[in-house]
């Protein structure tokens, strides 16, 4: 009995509130608008080898925290998400002088993700729906190449991209059936940093 009364109290409270929505998110601007210009920034969770010359014991491998920054062993909490591997070793010099006279260092990428804003995101019905690392000229077909295509259920022709343009969200039709399916490389197009590509379940 107890237990019917608890069921009827908690339906009760759940058909009479109910939560004000999350406020939306903030649309980043990606640091890449043209392929051409693309250069590889780090991100969370990225691996990094950071050599200092004719110094061992300040070299090593260190993992980009998810606040983006690192720890070396004399210098705590660098940022460096957003950098590129460049800037980061002149950055590390910059920090290191305090402690090595002249330091020279080289900054190696050995695991790739990058920040969500340059990564391209793929939601729905794709085969593995997953964020990829940004590369260099990637185009939509690569894209599909990684996600293992589309599933039964795709409505490829009605998917679509949202890109992140002057700092407001565009959304652009893609034909992915069209490309897919009937080898169209006309439906082919270039994808940039941040992209999203959502593709719905076919009506039936």
């Amino acid at each position: 009995m107890l237990g019917i009364v608890l069921i009827a109290l908690l339906n009760g409270c759940t058909n009479n509130f109910s939560y004000p929505p999350l406020p939306a998110s903030v649309p980043k601007q990606p640091f890449t608008t043209d392929p051409d210009q693309y250069r590889y920034l780090v991100g969370p969770g990225d691996d990094l080898n950071i050599f200092v010359w004719r110094n061992p014991e300040v070299s090593g491998s260190v993992t980009v925290r998810p606040d983006g920054m690192v720890t070396t062993p004399l210098v705590e909490d660098i940022p460096v998400s957003g950098l590129t591997p460049t800037e980061v070793a002149r950055l590390v010099e910059e920090k290191l002088s305090v402690y090595v006279k002249e330091p020279i260092v080289t900054v190696q990428v050995d695991q790739f993700q990058g920040p969500f804003s340059e990564q391209v995101r793929i939601v729905g019905e794709a085969s593995e729906p997953k964020a990829l690392p940004y590369q260099e000229d990637m185009t939509l077909l690569d894209v599909m190449i990684a996600v293992g295509g589309l599933t039964e259920f795709a409505s490829g022709n009605r998917a679509s991209v949202v890109r992140i343009v002057d700092g407001e969200q565009q959304q652009y039709g893609v034909r992915i059936d069209d490309l897919l399916s009937d080898g169209d490389i006309s439906a082919n197009a270039d994808l940039l940093p941040g992209d999203i590509i959502i593709i719905p379940e076919a009506w039936f």
